[in-house]
């Protein structure tokens, strides 16, 4: 930062030097327009003193216009404005004011009028998406709840909440809820609550009012610091129909303070009894599933497998038996007609056999003593003298041969 050469530490400017130029430098700016709102109004005899405030930030400035501007106006503390005025530097004091010759307050339905415009802002910015909503938590351990001290509001969430379910605890910030203070304060602890790790979800609850009271949360630093915020936010103002833009930029919007509450948690009665049904139904179905298959297990025991298992291996033994005895029948009579046909053989061998041929007187003659001599099939074949073996029915003879015939 540099300073003016004509300055030094060994010549400094006096005060009404610094002054003089401070006035001259502000005396070369123009007119301008200024919106704010009022929070002071002192009109005097000939002059009226007046405070406009920014109403998103700690942020106000000082003015001045005749006491006739301000009563014809009909000025009042909290009113919207747009002032029209030069700034002028009061050489005595040192302080600066803004001198106003024209005061034109702001009406609802420009008052509308711009916040459907910072609506269609928010909007195109996607501050609106369904997709960027988050859902609070079924069961939060700790409600972080910004509203008016001591406000119906701020009974009726508490109250409501804590009948509903008693384990709720809150932490309570209290803000002013209109007027210029409202947003800063209202920023200043939504910041602090989200900062607490031990807060689940927050709720910004304020009562019913007109437009001019519910300006506060269509201011658009509000609903940007709604949007900023990490922890859940459900925003409560007013009543049904007030629909102010905090609401649209909220994860949840209630109703009412009250619906904010009915939102926050559950009934303890309700899920009680929902506990309950759900305990009957489990119960029904344990029983009806254990029946289910005790009739399931009772009509695999009268199966006749299950019922009597030897049954099936008397059965079968039965048929082993039964097919053991027709073998024994069948080989029986396969043994008795072998029997027979031996029988018959026999009988044959028997009747064409050469024992019943020498048993009818004839014989069998052998060349020779020996057992194994060849038969004698002519007399060609015995010399005078040869020794024969006769092979008779009952035995055997041995002939010499004396001369053939």
């Amino acid at each position: 930062m540099t300073s003016d050469p004509s300055t030094s530490a060994e010549a400094p400017w006096p005060v009404r030097t610094v002054a003089l130029k401070v006035s001259k430098w502000i005396d070369r700016l123009g007119p301008v327009w200024v919106e704010g709102q009022l929070t002071q109004v002192t009109a005097r005899t000939g002059t009226a003193f007046l405070t406009l405030r920014d109403p998103a930030a700690d942020v106000s400035l000082s003015l001045t216009a005749p006491a006739q501007l301000v009563r014809s106006a009909a000025l009042t503390e909290g009113q919207r404005v747009v002032v029209h005025g030069k700034f002028s530097f009061f050489f005595g004091r040192g302080t600066l004011s803004l001198r106003v010759d024209e005061v034109r307050a702001v009406g609802v339905g420009e008052l509308l009028a711009r916040i459907e415009r910072l609506r269609a802002l928010l909007a195109a910015e996607g501050l609106f998406d369904p997709a960027r909503k988050r859902r609070p938590p079924r069961l939060p351990r700790c409600v972080g709840l910004i509203t008016g001290r001591a406000s119906a509001a701020e009974h009726d969430v508490v109250t409501v909440a804590a009948t509903r379910w008693p384990a709720v605890r809150f932490r309570v910030e209290n803000t002013a809820t209109q007027g210029v203070q409202a947003v800063p304060q209202i920023l200043d602890a939504l910041d602090a609550l989200d900062r607490d790790p031990a807060v689940d979800v927050i709720v910004i609850a304020r009562g019913g009012g007109s437009v001019e009271d519910l300006l506060p949360f269509s201011d658009e630093a509000l609903c940007r610091g709604v949007a900023r915020c990490r922890t859940p936010v459900v925003s409560a103002i007013g009543h049904e129909p007030d629909t102010p833009l905090v609401d649209h930029v909220a994860d949840v919007r209630a109703a009412t303070p009250t619906d904010a509450a009915k939102r926050l948690v559950p009934d303890v009665a309700e899920e009680t009894a929902h506990l309950a049904q759900l305990r009957t139904r489990a119960r029904r179905a344990l029983h009806a599933w254990v029946e289910r298959e005790d009739a399931l297990i009772a009509r695999l025991r009268a199966r006749p497998v299950l019922a009597d298992p030897l049954r099936t291996v008397e059965v079968r033994a039965e048929e082993v038996a039964v097919l053991a005895e027709r073998g024994r029948r069948t080989v029986a009579r396969g043994l008795e007609q072998r029997e027979s046909d031996v029988r018959h053989l026999r009988a044959s061998l028997t009747a064409l056999g050469p024992a019943a041929t020498l048993a009818r007187g004839y014989a069998i003659v052998q060349a020779g003593p020996d057992v194994g001599s060849p038969v004698l099939r002519s007399v060609d074949g015995a010399a005078p003298g040869d020794v024969l073996r006769v092979r008779l029915a009952d035995g055997a003879v041995t002939a010499r041969v004396e001369a053939p015939e």
